[in-house]
């Protein structure tokens, strides 16, 4: 296998209610996620063919309906969730994911990030 054949998804806008304050958690604001996620196989081994491979249009798609769920206080929940949802993916042999607010005043964003590997 060759190693570190990954798929990437950068820049992935994800409409959420989050925050601490409920009145911030009370209206839908966008926050930006790039995930990670490494093969257990290489594009090599994948003859051309979608059903070797991960479907990233449907992780973006499972990505943002997980988000948009329900409420969250904290963005680390969040990522924590998305991991696990995305280390369901059989192919699939570990996910980093990074999430990003915009939220304090003089600063570009604030961000998380976890990477999680397949038990």
């Amino acid at each position: 296998m060759e190693a570190g054949d990954s798929i990437i998804i950068r820049g992935l806008e994800l409409p959420v209610r989050i925050g601490v304050p409920e009145v911030e958690r009370a209206a839908w604001q966008v926050i930006t996620a790039d995930v990670t996620l490494k093969l257990r196989r290489g594009f090599s081994m994948m003859r051309d063919d979608l059903a070797e491979t991960v479907d990233y249009e449907a992780v973006a798609n499972q990505v943002k309906a997980l988000a948009g769920e329900h409420p969250r206080k904290l963005l680390e929940t969040l990522a924590t969730e998305i991991t696990a949802l995305l280390l369901q993916i059989e192919i699939v042999s570990s996910v980093e994911v990074e999430l990003r607010k915009r939220i304090l005043p003089g600063v570009d964003h604030v961000a998380v990030k976890m990477r999680r590997e397949r038990a």
